[in-house]
C-alpha cells in the first residue's frame, strides 16, 4: 500500500503534505489573516448544525451527479482556484486540471496561477474557469477575456474580497516573497526538504505566468505577495466593472468572495450566473463569517435566481451535504487539492478527490438520498 492510500481523509493528506514541503510554502497554504480566526472558523462552522436521516429509503443506487456553471459534473464539488500552484509540486496546475478533469468535475486557474491560459486549456479535458483578480492595467482585463475564449474556457470568475493587501503574519515570518528572499526560519525550512528543493533546480523556475509579461514583480523582482497584491491588484472596482465584464464575456460567470445578503442581491441584479461564497479561506479580512454561516441567509434573499457555491472549510462530505441542505448548488475547495498536490503530486490531487466523493456518497446513503436534488432542509437541524 502507498504512502497515498494511506491516507484515510484530507488530514491526513496535510499531515504528508507537511512532511515533504519546506515551511514556508506549507504555512503559506496552511495560514490566513491577523489570528487566523476565520481559517478554524471555516470548518467548525458546520459542526453547529446537524444531519437529520431518514430511514427506509432504497439508496441501493446513489447519483452524485448534478450541473454548475452550465455543465454537468460528476459530484456536487470542484476545485476552486488557488494561486502558484507549482510551488506545491513541480506539476502544479497540470496535474490539478488532470486530476479533475479525471474526476469529471471542474477545475478553476488562478489569475496568479503558475501556468498560462492556453497550457491548462491544452491540459485539461474537463470543465474549466478561470478566475479574474483585476489589475490596476485594466487591459489585462480585456486581454484575459479574449484569451479565455480563444481557449474554449466554460467560465469566468471574479473575485472581490481583496481591495486592499491583507496582513498575513505567517508570511511575514517566513519572508515568503515572489520569487523566494528568505530569512533564517526559511531557509532552514528549505535545507530541511532536500527532495523539493531538487525538483525546484531541475524544473522551470515558477512565474506567474498569466501576468509575467507584464508586471515584472510576478516575474523578476522579490516582493512580499502583501506587497506585490497592495501594488498591483485595483482597489477601485465597482458593480459597474462587474456589469461590463458579464456582458464582455457572455457565458456563466461567478461572483466569489461575497458574504452578505445586500451584496448578493447587487450580484444577481448585475447579472451573475452563480456567487460564490467566501470569505477566502481566511486570507483576507479575520473575524469575518465563514463561509457556510454566511450562505444561508444569502439563500434566504437571492435562492433559485443564481446558483451558489458554498467556497470554504470543506473537509468531509458531511460538511457538503450541509451546504447542499442549507441550499448550495454544489461546493468548492482549495487547501485539500493543494495537500493532496505537495503529497503526491497529480495522484495525490486524485486521492484527495476520491476520498471526498466516498464520503459524500457514503454520507447521502447514510441521510436517505439517492441524488442531490432530494437533499433539502428537512435534512439539518
Amino acid at each position: 500500500m502507498s504512502r497515498l492510500d494511506k491516507a484515510l481523509n484530507i488530514e491526513d493528506l496535510r499531515k504528508i503534505a507537511r512532511k515533504k514541503l519546506p515551511a514556508p510554502l506549507f504555512n503559506y497554504i496552511d495560514g490566513g489573516s491577523d489570528d487566523e480566526s476565520n481559517v478554524r472558523g471555516n470548518s467548525h462552522a458546520y459542526d453547529a448544525v446537524k444531519l437529520v436521516p431518514e430511514y427506509l429509503v432504497d439508496v441501493a443506487k446513489i447519483d452524485l451527479s448534478t450541473k454548475v456553471l452550465g455543465r454537468e459534473i460528476s459530484m456536487p464539488l470542484f476545485l476552486g482556484p488557488t494561486g502558484m500552484t507549482r510551488l506545491f509540486h513541480h506539476d502544479g496546475e497540470t496535474a490539478v486540471s488532470k486530476a479533475a478533469a479525471a474526476a469529471g468535475t471542474y477545475y478553476s486557474l488562478s489569475t496568479v496561477g503558475a501556468t498560462s491560459i492556453e497550457d491548462v486549456a491544452a491540459a485539461c479535458s474537463g470543465p474549466k474557469c478561470f478566475q479574474i483578480y483585476v489589475m490596476k492595467d485594466r487591459g489585462l482585463t480585456h486581454e484575459f477575456i479574449q484569451r479565455c475564449k480563444d481557449a474554449n474556457y466554460d467560465s469566468l470568475m471574479l473575485t472581490v474580497d481583496i481591495p486592499v493587501a491583507s496582513y498575513r503574519e505567517r508570511e511575514l515570518r517566513y519572508g515568503f516573497t515572489l520569487p523566494p528572499k528568505l530569512n533564517l526560519a526559511g531557509m532552514l525550512g528549505f535545507a530541511a526538504k532536500p527532495g523539493w528543493v531538487y525538483n525546484a533546480l531541475t524544473h522551470p523556475q515558477t512565474k506567474l505566468a498569466n501576468v509575467a509579461h507584464k508586471i515584472p514583480e510576478g516575474s523578476s523582482k522579490s516582493s512580499s505577495l502583501m506587497e506585490y497584491i497592495a501594488n498591483q491588484f485595483d482597489p477601485s472596482v465597482t458593480w459597474k466593472d462587474l456589469e461590463w465584464m458579464i456582458a464582455e464575456w457572455g457565458g456563466p460567470f461567478v461572483i466569489k468572495g461575497i458574504l452578505s445578503p445586500a451584496d448578493a442581491r447587487k450580484a444577481v441584479d448585475a447579472g451573475v450566473t452563480a456567487i460564490s461564497v467566501s470569505n477566502h479561506g481566511g486570507r483576507q479580512l479575520d473575524g469575518t463569517l465563514s463561509a457556510f454561516e454566511a450562505l444561508g441567509p444569502m439563500v434566504d434573499e437571492v435562492g433559485g435566481e443564481c446558483e451558489m457555491i458554498c467556497d470554504g472549510g470543506i473537509r468531509r462530505g458531511t460538511h457538503v451535504l450541509k451546504a447542499l441542505a442549507r441550499g448550495a448548488t454544489a461546493c468548492s475547495i482549495g487547501r485539500p487539492y493543494l495537500y493532496g498536490l505537495a503529497a503526491g503530486g497529480e495522484a495525490g490531487v486524485a486521492r484527495a478527490l476520491q476520498l471526498l466523493r466516498d464520503e459524500i456518497e457514503r454520507d447521502m446513503g447514510l441521510l436517505g438520498c439517492r441524488s442531490i436534488e432530494e437533499i433539502g432542509s428537512k435534512h439539518i437541524a
